[in-house]
């Protein structure tokens, strides 16, 4: 057979992954025929790369004709940073797992909505069947009311405006003057406690953490039998959760 014409894909995939090293070493830009130099590409080869790049996202071109990082590189770098980040505390969540023998949760309240981040489970300690996910149930989950029992007063009111207290069993709390009275009355704070609110037979509790500036939940779920435990999981979530903070709040 003979040899094949033209760079092979893997040849693109290294010629394009250059090409981005070399545009991410000018943060002002940096013009295609330049950039063909420093690679060492032909320039018709480095401009059809460059704009598939640039029409991916990538890449993004100047007015003055010179190529800058994209949004995408941007938010492969964000995304990358917070999978190291998470990597970090997972051990520390596995821990609380198999001490307690219970699921662990680990939420996040970003862009005005409470998010789920981590949930480390395991044979021994299923996982809740989130059947509604965390931006709607909030009310209902120990770690959206430990979220919303963080928040200021206008914070708080910006939220429920937002969002309907759905009526998930017959315990879920759908009053917005009662959930925030038991908000700041919380027997175990500053833990917040689900009894049986989201899912029936199922408690829960968690406890605030942060990632930097970022506000979030550290929790556990636990079958309702084991009810009278929750003040005891809330003394070893405590300093479980100081570690994740310190964790997430390290620069890497």
């Amino acid at each position: 057979m003979g040899g094949q014409e033209g760079p092979t894909l893997i040849t693109s995939v290294q010629r394009a992954f250059r090409l981005l090293e070399a545009v991410g070493a000018h943060e002002n830009g940096v013009p295609a025929k330049q950039l063909a130099r420093e690679t060492g590409l032909p320039l018709a080869t480095a401009y059809h790369l460059l704009r598939t790049m640039v029409h991916d996202g990538y890449l993004r071109k100047l007015d003055d004709g010179g190529f800058v990082l994209g949004d995408k590189v941007q938010s492969l770098h964000s995304t990358g940073r917070g999978q190291a980040l998470l990597g970090r505390v997972r051990p520390v969540l596995a821990a609380l797992r198999d001490e307690l023998a219970t699921a662990a949760y680990l939420t996040f309240y970003e862009e005005g909505e409470i998010r789920v981040t981590e949930i480390v489970d395991g044979p021994r300690a299923p996982r809740v069947d989130l059947w509604v996910g965390c931006e709607d149930a909030g009310h209902a989950t120990a770690l959206g009311k430990c979220v919303l029992r963080e928040l200021d007063d206008e914070s708080r009111r910006e939220y429920l405006s937002r969002h309907p207290l759905w009526d998930l069993t017959p315990r879920t709390i759908t009053s917005p003057v009662e959930l925030l009275r038991r908000l700041d009355s919380s027997p175990v704070a500053p833990g917040v406690m689900d009894l049986e609110e989201y899912a029936l037979g199922t408690v829960c509790v968690a406890v605030p953490v942060y990632s930097g500036d970022t506000l979030g939940a550290l929790g556990v779920s636990l079958p309702a039998s084991r009810v009278s435990r929750l003040e005891e999981v809330v003394e070893r979530l405590i300093p479980t959760a100081n570690r994740v903070t310190r964790s997430l709040s390290l620069t890497i």
